[in-house]
């Protein structure tokens, strides 16, 4: 009777474990060679959210003010030398949206 408790004690952390690992899969995105988390073009909108408006107007600085946020996630950073790194940020963002994009809706026809 003890050996069917340690026995089932060791399927419910097996079931524990395989939860856990399961949830720290992360979703990545590709794009234009770039890789990066999805929890991180999460975290870009909300940095792009909390930026201030600028009051001098931004002339020949083509970088996106949110490359200099130091809050910027590390997957995220080297977009910033991109001299397409608005248009990146914004491709990302959409994709991020598009759960047929993202292949999550079984639904969805073309997922790669």
């Amino acid at each position: 009777m003890g050996s069917w408790t340690v026995s089932g004690s060791l399927t419910g952390v097996t079931i524990v474990l395989l939860v856990l690992l399961q949830s720290t899969q992360s979703v990545y995105i590709k794009y234009q060679g770039f890789q990066v988390q999805l929890e991180s073009v999460k975290k870009l909108s909300d940095l792009e959210g909390q930026q201030m408006p600028r009051s001098r107007p931004q002339t020949q600085n083509l970088l996106p003010s949110v490359c200099q946020h130091p809050d910027l996630p590390l997957d995220l950073q080297p977009v910033c030398t991109s001299k397409e790194a608005a248009s990146i940020f914004r491709a990302l963002r959409t994709i991020s949206t598009d759960d047929c994009e993202l292949c999550v809706n079984v639904a969805c026809t073309g997922c790669r």
